[in-house]
């Protein structure tokens, strides 16, 4: 369930021209010819009062109903702030699993989970991914985005990240705040959380895909498809309402639209070119077999590991021959602090069968010649066997031989 896609052309930023639009409230929303807008200017009349005002003590932004104030004259009930939108899709950490996992190298995944106790206490966090490796990460109780990686600024200048993270301060608060509407105008119930997975795929073709979903409680209630909110199929009776309620904010759904479709691919494609020599770097992996705890009278638990690879795609199974063991159990794909993977994959079975197994490699780093390892553990044990047989003849003989030699100084006093 995506966004849209959509061709992609030009330069950052570039490719498609948006007009002026009038957001809910009155004013301008947004301005973009063949150039990237700036922050500020994509946050809209409303979202840049907040700019000046929500969510952090230090400035003080236009007061609500004030004259002049533009959402005197036509004020929605709930008020969606652009920029919490805008900082959703670029800078948030995750604390806990996510929507739409990363297909690709070329997908970009902002993930964010919120979690809301009572109407005094809330906290988000959120990261960002690029395919399988994490780029970007946002604590609660930090402004600062946290690059994780030498060439994580991508094309972005200095000035366009410090009005990011500028921004990001005001997106805490506004976030929380219009949470706090909602649960008042909806009538829910304290405590929930809140998860956001958004971005977009690079297709072939110079294509991308965008999405953008939101999840309540962990099911996924609603997704932005195009140009408006959507329900989920089977959300809750009142999401319907709360889509109702953001599809007003006319601003806040073209600044949205903008990011995803123009900003977010165009800044994907600065961002493998600037990181390119480590996404594509080929590190052949390491296997080897063992044994696992015992699973029961008469049977063995084979284990496969394989470690120190990347990318992190592999292919790994036990093997009789060429038929896969359709017995084979695959664990999660672990990093290493290298930036490099490690797999286990086991295979219960009866020890009498355990002769003739193999475990199979394969990884793009192999160039097509997998890695086969053939199970000897037969073998191994007739080695330990007559290691320990050989050891207890040893013993023995030390020991007859200190036994006489200890009866000899006996008869000579």
């Amino acid at each position: 369930m995506g966004a849209g896609s959509r061709e992609d052309g030009g330069g950052f930023g570039g490719g498609s021209e948006m007009r002026e639009e009038e957001a809910v409230g009155g004013g301008r929303s947004l301005r973009c010819s063949g150039g990237s807008p700036r922050f500020g200017e994509a946050l809209g009349v409303r979202g840049a009062a907040r700019a000046g005002g929500s969510g952090d003590r230090r400035f003080r932004g236009p007061r609500r109903g004030a004259a002049g104030d533009p959402a005197r004259r036509a004020r929605p009930r709930v008020r969606s702030a652009c920029g919490w939108w805008l900082l959703v899709v670029w800078s948030l950490r995750l604390a806990s699993g996510g929507l739409c996992a990363p297909r690709t190298r070329g997908t970009l995944q902002c993930l964010q989970v919120s979690v809301f106790a009572n109407r005094s206490w809330a906290r988000t966090d959120g990261l960002a991914r690029l395919g399988e490796l994490q780029v970007y990460g946002w604590r609660n109780g930090s402004d600062s985005i946290r690059f994780l990686k030498p060439w994580a600024r991508g094309p972005f200048g200095e000035g366009q990240w410090d009005e990011l993270q500028r921004l990001l301060s005001v997106y805490r608060g506004s976030f929380t705040r219009d949470m706090h509407e909602f649960v008042k105008m909806l009538r829910l119930d304290y405590p929930f959380e809140i998860q956001v997975s958004a971005g977009c795929e690079l297709r072939p073709g110079n294509t991308s895909e965008s999405f953008f979903h939101a999840a309540f409680q962990g099911k996924e209630i609603m997704s932005f498809q195009g140009t408006v909110w959507m329900p989920a199929p089977d959300a809750p009776y009142w999401v319907g309402r709360a889509t109702k309620e953001l599809n007003q904010d006319q601003g806040t759904r073209k600044t949205l639209q903008w990011l995803l479709n123009d900003t977010c691919p165009q800044f994907v494609r600065g961002l493998l070119e600037a990181g390119k020599s480590e996404l594509e770097k080929q590190v052949r992996p390491e296997a080897w077999l063992s044994t696992g705890p015992s699973v029961g009278p008469g049977r063995l638990l084979l284990v496969c590991r394989v470690s120190g690879f990347h990318p992190k795609p592999v292919w790994v199974m036990w093997m009789r021959g060429e038929q896969e063991q359709r017995g084979t159990q695959r664990g999660d794909v672990l990093p290493h602090a290298d930036g490099t993977w490690y797999l286990r994959v086991t295979l219960d079975v009866a020890a009498r069968e355990a002769a003739g197994l193999s475990c199979r490699v394969r990884h793009s780093s192999l160039g097509g010649q997998d890695i086969i390892i053939h199970w000897e553990g037969s073998h191994s044990s007739m080695w330990l066997m007559l290691v320990a047989l050989l050891g207890s003849l040893l013993m023995i003989g030390c020991l007859a031989l200190w036994y006489r030699r200890h009866r000899s100084y006996q008869g000579i006093l």
